[in-house]
Order: structure tokens, then C-alpha cells, then sequence
């Protein structure tokens, strides 16, 4: 069959991930570490995976990325100098946030400091209510703060004023003016998020603005490095868990936050569906982090109320839980001696000890060649060699410090207390949202996630592992077969007995042009259509389908059936309708790969441990493994993205498509 060309490139912490289809869908893998300027290291992974091809880049007709600029400038605190424009009076709105508190008990706990601080906010005199306008914007008060912007050395501008979703004149007024007489990026709060809850909206704002021109110098960056190979402009990742185009992601900057992480669960989603599961629980342990999120019913769980380092997104994106545990998290003693791994990581350069360049603190990684799972015969990435005897004398000084019996005992300390650390992460996801995991298949993914998986499967009772075939590069692989999406919401409070359905219908059709502007090929879209409902007097919405002509009775019931599948229960109180929803989508198709085992997979045995010991166990070349062939628990797999590790009592099996269903005590699908 003949096709396009596609490519998908991911950027993480530690290494950059390709993932190629060929016209023939032949899928070609790479790995190579991460730079500084992360169009570098895109641009070498892109040349590698064409050159094992035996293609050149020109060939490729679709190129897809997802990266972590925006999400990085967040955690790290390096964004632009951001100046905010709000209404007067509502200056400290973003620093007096919510009353929650990060810790309820601890009376000396700190907020985070705002991304703007006080000497770049700037008040204008207006004023509207959910009625209408009550005081209009005086531009020449408008162009008195620009001067103000100007001399404060501002790089990006965030304007959110009072009720702008409801009556966006005065704000729209705003911006132009602030477009006319700066030279940085405006973000308006009515273009990038017109939903009420005032401090969520500016921050949301806020981190749009913050994020824009890191966003922005980065994606010029790549497409003339594209422009240079003759490569297609890349289609960029959404944290939504769609694509879209890059001139339309420069200008919603904020909808890059959770990039990478949203491409890994799109590619565990489109591998690894089962019918006799209630659904899957993505687990992706890279370099730098796990990442854990849910997949239902075949579809991506999705959350609109999420928080980076401690700042709320109101942005649609992937639910994805993050803890920083990966195979780069160095171990350390706190102050009490004990055993802790992570958020602190080794990175790509100089990476763990076993890297073998000039790495000397002890990891998750290191913990793994100690214990077995990883031998002086693996190469990571296809490239890079391993020296068994730094990970060994790093994890001794960790024994020491300790006071632990040896590098081996600090490897199983290390590896335990790295899966605690995860197993939590899929509790949260799980059980504290009222879904048993024992009912769900674990899909593992990441450089460093199969080697973990069944460990934190039998911790949490699961009996089904699946491990995709590109599953070191899932979330490049991700990119290829993720759909376009574009979102936009709208406020509509109304009871939801005395909504009228004319307004709700004149609220969708102006949803779904915003949503098609963005689309390419408007002939290939879907508009889906949802809605944000709550009880009368709660504070929370749940979002739950709507169909093509607005029904309130059913979508009522719809409502409270979510309710109770969330909460365990339902009221008879009144609904009340909150926003409007639309998603536009285009799809791409399955991706259809082919998968040929050699048939010669068996390499060599390595001595792991298993149950407090030892055992020989083989060492097999995982793209060896034909269709249906099965290894029996202990054994390892070996290929150049990651390793999977199937412990005693353990059974995986080869499926068509190369993904590995291991189960536990019993015989692989």
C-alpha cells in the first residue's frame, strides 16, 4: 500500500525520540540525547531515523513534534518578563488566587510566586458585568499603560479583564491598542480562554503570554532548520492530545504545556486497546518523570482543571499525573537517613553513572544495571555502551551513606522506593477517582517504564502489562497516528430547566466557526459538541457529551450519571448549566504496522534478581520475537529504545503488530 511519509519527533528531558513510517509502513525507531537548544537535537534524531531508513529527509512528506519548551519555562521559572493588564481594582487577583493553601497544615507554607510580579501589573479603568458594559475603555488611558509596558522592559503582555468572556468590547479594545503600540505578543483572555472563574482565566492568561515568545523563537528556530533539510513545516502537539499547525500553535502558546506527555498516552492508546479490559492505564517513565493517565473506552481522558507548578491551566489537555521519578532521578539520604529518589535528575549530560560521561551520583538507572535488568551488552539508544562498574561504585558510596549493606542493597532500596513513587501516581489516577485497577491493563512505556511495569502491576493486583513495539519511543510514535484538534469553550450560567435551546444553539455555532477556522481541511472535520454541568450551589463541573441538536433532558440525565460514576452518588437538586464546548477534529486513519520477527532472538543470559536472588536468566533480542511467540517469566528484552523485564511467574506473548501482552501467572493473548 502505498502512503506518505511520516515522522514523528519528541523532545524529552534526557533523550529525543523518532518514530518513521515508511510508505511500505515499515516503522524505524531512534533515540539520541536531548540538547540545549532543542531544534538541535530534533534536527539529528530526524537525519538518524531517515538514515536506518535509507531515506533522505526531503523524502518525508509529514512531519509531527511535540517538545517541552513551554512546560520547561514553567517548572523552571525562565519565561518572559510578562506584564498583566487587568481591571482597576483587580491588580492582585493573580498573586491572592484561590484560598486554598499548597499544604492545609502547614501554617508557614508559601504560595507561588506569581509569573508577574507587582511592578508589571498595570490597571485600566473599566468595568462590566455579566449584563453588559457599563464602563467603556478610554484608549488614551490604554496608550498611557504602553508607555508604562514599554519602560518596565516587558517581552510579552497578558490583558484580562473583568467579565471579558461574557462582553469581550473592553478587553478586545485593550489589546488592539497594546498591539498597535508594543512590539511583543498581546494574549487576551477572551482569545485564550472565555470561560468565567476570574483568577483561572488570568492565569491562564498569564502563562499563555509567558510561554508565547519562548514558544514562538523556538518554532522559528525549527522551521528554518526544516526549511534547510526541505522538510514539511511541523505539525505541532497540543497538551488537548492534537495536532496542529505550527502558525496556529505560535499564536495559543499555551496549548503546548503537556506536549510530550499528551503524545505518549495518544500512541499507548492507538497500540494497545483490549476488549476485555475496562480500560488502560498509561504508564510512561522516561529520563526525567513518570507520566500516568487513564484511557477509556478507547478515548484519551481528558481534564480542562489542571495545575504546573502550582499555576492553573484551564486549557483542555491530557490528564496526566506526573511524579519526578525516572531512570535519570538521582537517589540521595535526607536528613532522617532515609532512601529517597527524585525530583532531582542527572539529565542527558552528564546522566547517570553508567553513561560513562563523568556521571558520579546514583540513579534510577544505575539501580537497574546493579540489580541486572541492564547489562554492559545493552545499548541505549543504539549508540551509547554502558560502564556496569561506575553504576556499581555509584550506588556503594549510596550504600555508605546509608549505612546499607552494599551497592545491591541500595539497588533494591532505589528500585523499591522509585516504584512506591509510581504506584502512588496510579492511585491517583485510579482508585482515588473510584476506578478499581485491578479492571485495567498497565500499558509501559518510556526508556525506563518496562523495566518497572511489572513490579507496579503486581503491587496494584493488575494482571495484564502490555508493551508496545516503539514503546522507548511511544510518544514520537504517538505523533504519527494523533488526530488535528482545535477547542474552544463559552460561559452560558443558566439554570438548566430555563436554558433556551435557541441560545445554547446560537452559543455551538459560533464555537464550531472558531474551531474550523483553525482547521486545514474543513471538509475532513467533526465538530463535537459538550457541555460543563454542576448541581445547583456546587463549585465543580463535570463534562459530558452533547449531541448534534441540543436535548436538556438528556443531557441532564447524562449528568447525572457522570456525577455518580465520579462520585458514588446523585441528587434530585437542580442542574445548572455552565459552559459550552466544541472540538473540532480531524482524523488521520490508523496507522496499520507492519511488523516481521526475525525469529533469532535469543542473545546470551544475565545473571538478575528476582525475589531476594539471583537467577540466570536469558537475554533475548526483542525485534527477534516473531508473532505469537511467547517467553516465560525471568527473561529480559532487549532493543535500542528500552528493555522489558519479565519477572518469574510471568508470561509474555507476541502479538501481530510486535506489542508484548505479559500477564501474570498465566499464558500471554
Amino acid at each position: 500500500m502505498s502512503r506518505e511519509t511520516r515522522i514523528g519527533v519528541d523532545v524529552g528531558g534526557t533523550f529525543t525520540d523518532v518514530a518513521l513510517l515508511t510508505p511500505e509502513n515499515e516503522l524505524v525507531t531512534a533515540k539520541v540525547p536531548s540538547t540545549d537548544d532543542q531544534s538541535v537535537g530534533v534536527v539529528r534524531g530526524f537525519e538518524k531515523a531517515c538514515d536506518e531508513a535509507e531515506i533522505e529527509p526531503s523524502d518525508v512528506d509529514v512531519f509531527t513534534h511535540a517538545m517541552t519548551v513551554s512546560v520547561n519555562a514553567l517548572l523552571e521559572e525562565n519565561g518572559a518578563k510578562t506584564a498583566l493588564v487587568t481591571t482597576e481594582g483587580f491588580r492582585d487577583v493573580l498573586e491572592i488566587g484561590r484560598q486554598a493553601r499548597p499544604d492545609l497544615y502547614d501554617v508557614t507554607a508559601d504560595k507561588p510566586t506569581p509569573l508577574v510580579p507587582r511592578r508589571r501589573r498595570f490597571e485600566v479603568t473599566e468595568r462590566a458585568t455579566i449584563d453588559g458594559i457599563e464602563t467603556a475603555v478610554d484608549e488614551s488611558e490604554v496608550r498611557s499603560i504602553a508607555e508604562n509596558i514599554r519602560a518596565s522592559d516587558a517581552e510579552s503582555v497578558a490583558v484580562s479583564l473583568l467579565h471579558a468572556y461574557q462582553h469581550p468590547e473592553n478587553e478586545q479594545t485593550v489589546a488592539d491598542v497594546l498591539r498597535e503600540e508594543l512590539d511583543v505578543p498581546v494574549s487576551a483572555s477572551h482569545e485564550v480562554l472565555a470561560e468565567f472563574r476570574e483568577y483561572e482565566r488570568t492565569s491562564t492568561t498569564v502563562v499563555d503570554a509567558y510561554v508565547t515568545p519562548a514558544i514562538d523563537a523556538y518554532l522559528g528556530r525549527l522551521e528554518e532548520r526544516a526549511a534547510e533539510m526541505d522538510v514539511p513545516v511541523p505539525q505541532i502537539m497540543q497538551a488537548n492530545g492534537g495536532i496542529a499547525p505550527a502558525s496556529t500553535v505560535r499564536e495559543h502558546a499555551v496549548t503546548t504545556t503537556m506536549s510530550g506527555p499528551a503524545a505518549g498516552v495518544v500512541g499507548a492508546a492507538e497500540t494497545a486497546t483490549s476488549d476485555d479490559l475496562d480500560g488502560l492505564v498509561t504508564f510512561d517513565m522516561g529520563g526525567t518523570s513518570s507520566d500516568v493517565s487513564l484511557v477509556r473506552d478507547g478515548e484519551v481522558e481528558r481534564t480542562t482543571d489542571a495545575e504546573i507548578n502550582e499555576r492553573p491551566i484551564k486549557t483542555p489537555m491530557v490528564d496526566v499525573n506526573t511524579v519526578g521519578a525516572g531512570g535519570g532521578s538521582i537517589a540521595w539520604v535526607d536528613a532522617g537517613n532515609a532512601l529517597r529518589v527524585g525530583p532531582r535528575s542527572s539529565g542527558a549530560s552528564p546522566g547517570p553513572a553508567c553513561y560513562g560521561r563523568g556521571g558520579t551520583e546514583p540513579t534510577v538507572t544505575d539501580a537497574n544495571v546493579v540489580l541486572g535488568y541492564i547489562g554492559g551488552s545493552s545499548a541505549l539508544g543504539g549508540e551509547l555502551s554502558l560502564d556496569v562498574d561506575a553504576a556499581h561504585d555509584a550506588l556503594a558510596n549510596l550504600a555508605d551513606e546509608a549505612g546499607l549493606d552494599g551497592a545491591l542493597a541500595a539497588a533494591r532500596g532505589v528500585y523499591r522506593v522509585a516504584n512506591a513513587n509510581m504506584t502512588r501516581a496510579i492511585r491517583a489516577v485510579t482508585v482515588e477517582r473510584g476506578h478499581d485497577p485491578r479492571e485495567f491493563g498497565l500499558v509501559a512505556f518510556g526508556g525506563a517504564g518496562p523495566m518497572h511495569a511489572a513490579a507496579l502491576a503486581e503491587s496494584l493486583d493488575v494482571g495484564t502489562v502490555v508493551v508496545p513495539r516503539a514503546c522507548g519511543v511511544l510518544s514520537a510514535y504517538g505523533l504519527l497516528a494523533a488526530d488535528q484538534k482545535h477547542d474552544s469553550v463559552r460561559t452560558l450560567r443558566s439554570p438548566l430547566a430555563e436554558t433556551s435551546v435557541e441560545s445554547v444553539e446560537a452559543a455551538y455555532d459560533e464555537l464550531e466557526s472558531d474551531v474550523l477556522a483553525d482547521v486545514q481541511r474543513t471538509d475532513a472535520a467533526t465538530v463535537q459538541r459538550a457541555a460543563d454541568l454542576r448541581y445547583d450551589g456546587q463549585s465543580f463541573e463535570l463534562t459530558v457529551p452533547v449531541d448534534e441538536t441540543f436535548d436538556a433532558d438528556v443531557v441532564e440525565a447524562r449528568f447525572h450519571e457522570a456525577h455518580e460514576n465520579a462520585y458514588g452518588y446523585r441528587l434530585t437538586d437542580p442542574v445548572e448549566l455552565v459552559n459550552v464546548r466544541s472540538t473540532a477534529v480531524v482524523e488521520r486513519g490508523e496507522l496499520g504496522v507492519t511488523y516481521r520477527g526475525t525469529g533469532e532472538a535469543k542473545k546470551d543470559t544475565r545473571s538478575a534478581f528476582f525475589d531476594g536472588e539471583f537467577h540466570e536468566t536469558p537475554v533475548y533480542e526483542r525485534e527477534g520475537l516473531g508473532e505469537g511467540a511467547t517467553v516465560e517469566g525471568p527473561a529480559i528484552l532487549e532493543q535500542n529504545e528500552s528493555t522489558v523485564v519479565v519477572p518469574p511467574t510471568w508470561t509474555g506473548t507476541v502479538r501481530a503488530d510486535g506489542t508484548l501482552v505479559m500477564t501474570a501467572g498465566g499464558d500471554g493473548e
